[in-house]
């Protein structure tokens, strides 16, 4: 993290079609990697000029992370972070195993391949923003690919569950991979998964979704 508790968080300047929608993305996905700390208190004024924007959309996108439950309104000051316990965590990740990695070991027989083949430049992304340490959208383009998997099942109330589940968890060893250059080595799973699911490889599929989401408790958690 940069010192003095300041994020690098990617300048949003302009007005784009769900210019919101996106600023609420950013701020999500720093909460998900520690770039912004549980505990600490963040103002909309103080946090705009990092995305280059004003202040009011960053503080309508906090107030939608206040219905998620990843910030609390601190009156006059802003909004503090809120703490995810490892209990809570290792509950998401048991829940997001029962759902996950059957449903994508299902696709291998399933998918059509052009539709495996279509997130494959989201998966590339992946292992781009990995080898640049963009944390900010390797978490974007992560949540992407897998939510754009799992909506292969064709089953849209299982996609948002395991939305809900993962922008509940943190991740907050992302920062030292990046730093020891072990990032990309995982970033590169997605790949694989890609591979084994289009290799209509059952067993492969489950065997590197299994590693996968170990990582949540493992690696990518600071374990």
């Amino acid at each position: 993290m940069a010192p003095q508790n300041r994020p690098a968080l990617p300048p949003l300047g302009g007005r784009k079609p769900n210019f919101r929608e996106r600023v609420v993305d950013v701020l999500r996905a720093a909460l998900i990697s520690g770039e912004l700390r549980p505990g600490e208190v963040y103002s909309a004024p103080g946090l705009a000029p990092r995305l280059g924007v004003s202040a009011t959309p960053v503080r309508e996108a906090m107030l939608e992370l206040v219905k998620e439950g990843m910030v609390d309104i601190v009156p006059n000051k802003g909004f503090r972070v809120t703490a995810v316990s490892d209990r809570q965590l290792d509950e998401y990740k048991h829940v997001r195993s029962l759902i996950e990695i059957p449903t994508t070991v299902g696709l291998a027989t399933t998918a059509d391949a052009a539709d495996l083949e279509a997130l494959r430049p989201l998966a590339d992304e992946i292992v781009d923003s990995a080898a640049k340490g963009d944390l900010i959208a390797y978490i974007e383009a992560d949540l992407d690919f897998h939510l754009g998997l799992l909506a292969l099942a064709g089953n849209g109330h299982l996609v948002d569950v395991v939305r809900d589940l993962r922008r509940r968890s943190r991740l907050y060893g992302l920062t030292a991979l990046v730093e020891a250059g072990r990032l990309r080595a995982s970033a590169e799973e997605h790949l694989e998964l890609l591979d084994a699911l289009l290799a209509r490889d059952p067993e492969g599929v489950r065997e590197v979704m299994t590693r996968h989401l170990g990582h949540v408790r493992g690696l990518w958690a600071a374990r």
